[in-house]
């Protein structure tokens, strides 16, 4: 899957990902609720991310149920949080997005310090993969996705890497399954983006891939899913951005059935600085008065 342009905002490629059309709700399932963008690479935005990350042991799990600071993480930073910002600190934590998929289970949440240089690693060989790249470049490539990683990381709450994890039917461990990056406003928007320039004080999604072993399982949509319920949840604001290139056509209709429509479309002179041309795309999500009615709502036949 791809996102946006690596300002690092990779371009979303659900391609590989079978499309799940409804959100169930959390019954039955086994897992407790709970400066500067990456140099000058945003013009390689024309290149499609695919990931290619072998799948974890149980040794690179990491169990949901265990609690979990943000005020903690060492890569926080020492800014000072409003009373506000502490409040949607607290709403991080406690996110959780769960899901039955058909063989196995998907929980998504805010990706925690212990978790970086496993998504990292992720990001860093989708990249790789998708330009051709020979290998002794990953190593350069994971320096600088980590650098950029951190720096998203000192924004919190205006924006958040989430990860996914999976765990097959009838098997005890669970693996890191795709990560997604969500700004929330202003604050939270990268420096650089990517043209069609989306609205910085706007939610954006961005920089989504999956873990190549478990494509075409719908965990690129939930992924999305997971997203716009966490923008819900953390901003009034309800129209949402992401990037589209035009000739990735099997994303193009993932997000038109998600309900994203086509704002506005690169200029033809784009290609003059070797880059895609793109679609930003915009979806207005729904109104709930509360979650309860926002499941009710996702979870129809």
């Amino acid at each position: 899957m791809a996102a946006a342009a690596l300002s690092l905002s990779l371009y979303l490629d659900p391609r590989q990902q079978h499309l799940h059309t409804h959100l169930n709700s959390t019954k039955g399932l086994p897992f407790p609720s709970s400066g500067n963008p990456l140099l000058s690479l945003h013009k390689l935005d024309r290149y499609n991310f695919k990931c290619s990350l072998p799948s974890s042991s149980s040794t690179n799990s990491v169990t949901s149920a265990q609690y979990y600071s943000f005020l903690d993480d060492p890569f926080r930073g020492s800014r000072f949080l409003t009373n506000e910002e502490l409040e949607k600190l607290k709403a991080l934590e406690s996110f959780v997005y769960l899901q039955e998929l058909e063989s196995g289970s998907l929980w998504v949440r805010a990706m925690r310090a212990e978790e970086m240089d496993l998504t990292v690693g992720l990001l860093a060989e989708s990249f790789a993969e998708s330009m051709l790249m020979p290998l002794g470049y990953e190593a350069l490539l994971r320096f600088l996705v980590k650098q950029y990683l951190i720096e998203r990381r000192a924004v919190m709450p205006h924006a958040v890497t989430l990860v996914g994890f999976y765990r097959e039917n009838g098997q005890r461990g669970e693996e890191l399954a795709g990560t997604v990056e969500v700004c929330f406003d202003k604050r939270g928007a990268n420096s650089s983006p990517p043209s069609p320039t989306p609205p910085k004080n706007s939610p954006y999604i961005c920089n989504m891939t999956v873990t190549k072993q478990l494509r075409r399982r719908g965990i690129g949509w939930h992924l999305l899913k997971a997203s716009e319920e966490l923008i819900s949840q953390m901003t009034s604001s309800k129209e949402v951005y992401l990037h589209c290139r035009m000739i990735d056509e099997a994303p193009f209709n993932m997000y038109i059935k998600a309900g994203y429509n086509v704002l506005q479309t690169d200029s033809i002179f784009i290609l003059l600085t070797l880059q895609r041309r793109k679609h930003l795309m915009r979806k207005k999500l729904p109104v709930f008065n509360n979650l309860a009615e926002s499941d009710i709502s996702d979870s129809g036949p």
